[in-house]
């Protein structure tokens, strides 16, 4: 008789298939589904200015994702992001521009492009890390804007070049409400390609390296393999953002990549969360905004303190590089680990344990 009065009291996962489910229960779906509408619904109660704040979130995000499949799953340092952003948007821009290629194949060809290259850098992974891997990034992301620059009859060299929004049909994604649309489908799909990947057999591989690579290749994880494919997997969503970054400000040039791009993306797994998929959506919204926050504060102070406008503006990097330290010191989960426990602390609430 006792067996009729005890039931579930969690969610449990008794087989690998449902192990490997994106939505594991009915609420999950539900949650999933209001957030893609609350995206979607997004430019009908914003202004103009802020649909274009929120579709370079959305192409930061992809690119921050990209760079903590590397960093965060597989514990591979890079700091030469800005330069593979760049092979992304030069090849959808010469695709587009100087052979007159749809955007549309332009697109997926830029990643694929990208992701090929940074297989090739990702080769010394086998042998260096840490720092040293550090140091090896640096020198792609020299060699890289060396040739971007230099390589003249293609890429226009420092001048750079000039391409323009994509179409559909004779319908133009020229607005700002149109290319957010755009962006934020492909964040959804690179959401949910990074969220699978992590119960994949090979998004498991990397969580192997990443812990200890030298036990992952004793239990016959092919080091070598999977380092260079994270690398790649990396970059080819690094890429894709690189394109959608170029077409939306319609204009690539050598010093748009410069290495304090790569840092701002490294800034945003680190303060987003290290190998969070929702960490480095909140993480590439957070360095995204934070100038443009700064800014408004900037110009209020200087309403009542005129004389000190130029202060407050060289105070921007000083707020840029303190916030880094800070989240480093007193939150190195990130900003996906403090929404982890808000959730917990109502989720618990009234109740301390």
């Amino acid at each position: 008789m006792r067996n009729l009065f005890v039931r579930e009291t969690g969610n449990y996962k008794t087989t690998y298939s449902n192990d490997m489910k994106m939505f594991g229960t009915t609420g999950a779906k539900i949650k999933a589904l209001l957030i893609v509408i609350v995206v979607l619904s997004v430019p009908l109660y914003v202004t103009n200015y802020w649909i274009g704040l929120l579709t370079l979130c959305a192409i930061s995000a992809v690119g921050a994702i990209g760079l903590n499949i590397l960093t965060g799953l597989t514990g591979q340092i890079s700091i030469g992001v800005g330069a593979f952003l760049g092979v992304g948007g030069y090849t959808s821009a010469i695709l587009t521009s100087t052979y007159g290629l749809s955007f549309w194949i332009s697109l997926p060809i830029a990643g694929i492009v990208t992701a090929l290259i940074g297989g090739v850098f990702g080769i010394p992974a086998l042998r260096l890390k840490g720092l040293y891997l550090a140091i090896a990034t640096l020198a792609a992301q020299v060699i890289i804007l060396f040739v971007i620059s230099r390589w003249d009859s293609l890429t226009g060299g420092t001048a750079g070049m000039v391409l323009g929004r994509p179409t559909i049909g004779e319908y133009s994604l020229s607005s700002n409400t149109g290319y957010y649309y755009l962006c934020t489908i492909i964040l959804l799909l690179t959401v949910m390609y990074a969220t699978n990947l992590i119960r994949t057999r090979t998004g498991r591989a990397f969580l192997a390296v990443r812990d200890r690579d030298i036990a992952a290749q004793i239990m016959g994880i092919n080091l070598f393999k999977y380092k260079v494919m994270a690398f790649a997997i990396s970059s080819f969503f690094v890429g894709i953002a690189g394109a959608l970054l170029a077409h939306y400000t319609m204009i690539v040039s050598p010093e748009l990549y410069s290495f304090h791009v790569s840092i701002e993306y490294l800034a945003m797994i680190l303060i987003g969360g290290l190998g969070s998929v929702f960490g480095s959506i909140l993480g590439a919204a957070f360095i995204t905004l934070l100038p443009v926050s700064l800014g408004s504060l900037i110009d209020v102070m200087a309403g009542f303190m005129p004389e000190l406008y130029q202060l407050f503006s060289a105070l921007k990097d000083f707020v840029f590089g303190a916030v880094i330290i800070l989240f480093l010191i007193f939150e190195p989960g990130g900003l996906a680990h403090i929404w982890l426990n808000i959730k917990k602390y109502f989720k618990l609430w009234p109740f301390s344990y």
